[in-house]
C-alpha cells in the first residue's frame, strides 16, 4: 500500500512521541485526521488481508498498568494491521511488581529492539517521564487524570465524518461545531484531551455535570460551563456522555446516582430541545441507564460503535507517522 502524500503537503510530522494534545499544532492534529482515512479502507476490505506492511519488522509494545479493553486491542490490531510484530505486558506480573523501576523496566524492553511503547499509568506525567529519557517512540494511552489523545484524535475524526456527510461536503471541518461534554469532566483525561482537541479544531464546546465534577480551570480553557443539561444540549451538534466513574462515589462528589441520573442522565427526554440529528457519543465502557440511556447507546444517532472501529485506524495512523515520518 502505497500512503498517499495529500496530508503531507499540508503539514509534517516531526515528532518521536504522542504525549498529549495540550502541545500539537492544528495542523499537527488535522494531520492524524487526514492520515487515517486509509487506514479505514484497509479495515474495510472485503477481499483480501486488512493488512499493509508500513511496520514491518517493527516492534510495539503495549504496556498497561490499568485495565482496558477498548484501547489496549484496538493498539494491538492497529499494530498488527500495520504487519508489526506485538508484545503486550501485563503490569500485573511483570518486575514492577518486584519494585524495578519504569526506566528499568523499559530500559530491558528496548534491549530486545522496541520501536513504539504504548503507555497506560495512573500517574499523571508517566508517559512524558519515559519518552523524555528513551529512544523508543511512546504513545500515551492514557495516564492518570492527565490526557487520553488517541481517544481525542478518533472522537475528532468521527465527528468530523458525521459533519462532512451531514453536509455532503467532503472538506468540512468543525469549525463552529457545537460540543457538549456530559458528566465527570474533573477526572476525566478524556474529557481533558477532548477539550483541547475539539478547540484547536474550531468548535464550541460546553461542558455539564455537577458543580463539584466540573473542572475550576473550565472557563479558563476557552469554553462554556454549565450545571444545567438542557442548556448545554439545546444547540449542540454532539452530546458526549461521559463514564460515571462509580469509584469516586464513595467520596460523595454527588448526592446518589438517583440523583445523578435525574439531573445529567443524556436521555430522549434530555433531547428534546436539542436538534433532531444531534450526534451520541461515549468513550465506553458504557453504565447504561445511569449517565447514557440504552435506548440511545443503541439507537440510530449514536456513534459509540464507529467511534471504536475509527480508534484502529486513528492509532495505524498515529504509529504510522511516528515511525514512518519520511
Amino acid at each position: 500500500m502505497a500512503v498517499k502524500d495529500t496530508a503531507v503537503e499540508k503539514a509534517a510530522w516531526t515528532r518521536k512521541d504522542l504525549i498529549g494534545i495540550e502541545e500539537l499544532t492544528r495542523e499537527e492534529v488535522e494531520l492524524v485526521l487526514d492520515t487515517a482515512p486509509q487506514f479505514v479502507a484497509v479495515s474495510e476490505r472485503q477481499s483480501g488481508i486488512k493488512k499493509v506492511p508500513l511496520l514491518q519488522g517493527r516492534l510495539v509494545v503495549n504496556w498497561f498498568f490499568e485495565a482496558s479493553t477498548r484501547t489496549r486491542t484496538s493498539f494491538e490490531l492497529a499494530a498488527k494491521r500495520l504487519t508489526a510484530d506485538t508484545l503486550t505486558m501485563n503490569a500485573s506480573v511483570s518486575s514492577a511488581k518486584k519494585g524495578e523501576s519504569l526506566h528499568d523496566t523499559l530500559a530491558n524492553i528496548e534491549a530486545m529492539h522496541s520501536d513504539i511503547v504504548v503507555l497506560r499509568h495512573s500517574y499523571a506525567g508517566a508517559a512524558r517521564m519515559l519518552a523524555e529519557h528513551h529512544a523508543s517512540s511512546v504513545i500515551n494511552a492514557g495516564d492518570g487524570y492527565h490526557e487520553h489523545p488517541t481517544q481525542a484524535l478518533l472522537d475528532a475524526f468521527t465527528i468530523r465524518g458525521h459533519i462532512r456527510r451531514r453536509k455532503d461536503d467532503p472538506e468540512a471541518g468543525l469549525d463552529g461545531v457545537r460540543v457538549a461534554i456530559i458528566g465527570d469532566i474533573a477526572h476525566s483525561r478524556v474529557a481533558r484531551s477532548n477539550i483541547y482537541c475539539l478547540t484547536k479544531l474550531g468548535a464550541h464546546v460546553t461542558i455539564c455535570g455537577p458543580r463539584t465534577l466540573l473542572p475550576v480551570e473550565g472557563e479558563r480553557m476557552g469554553i462554556n460551563v454549565t450545571t444545567d443539561l438542557r442548556e448545554a444540549i439545546r444547540d449542540a451538534d454532539v452530546v458526549y456522555a461521559l463514564r460515571i466513574q462509580l469509584e469516586r462515589q464513595q467520596k460523595c462528589l454527588f448526592p446518589s446516582l438517583r440523583e445523578y441520573i435525574r439531573l445529567y442522565r443524556v436521555d430522549k427526554e434530555a433531547l428534546e430541545d436539542a436538534p433532531p440529528n444531534v450526534l451520541i457519543m461515549h468513550p465506553g465502557p458504557i453504565n447504561r441507564d445511569i449517565e447514557l440511556a440504552t435506548e440511545l447507546a443503541d439507537g440510530p444517532q449514536s456513534a459509540v460503535l464507529e467511534q471504536v472501529s475509527n480508534g484502529v485506524a486513528i492509532r495505524m495512523a498515529v504509529m504510522h507517522l511516528l515511525l514512518n515520518k519520511s
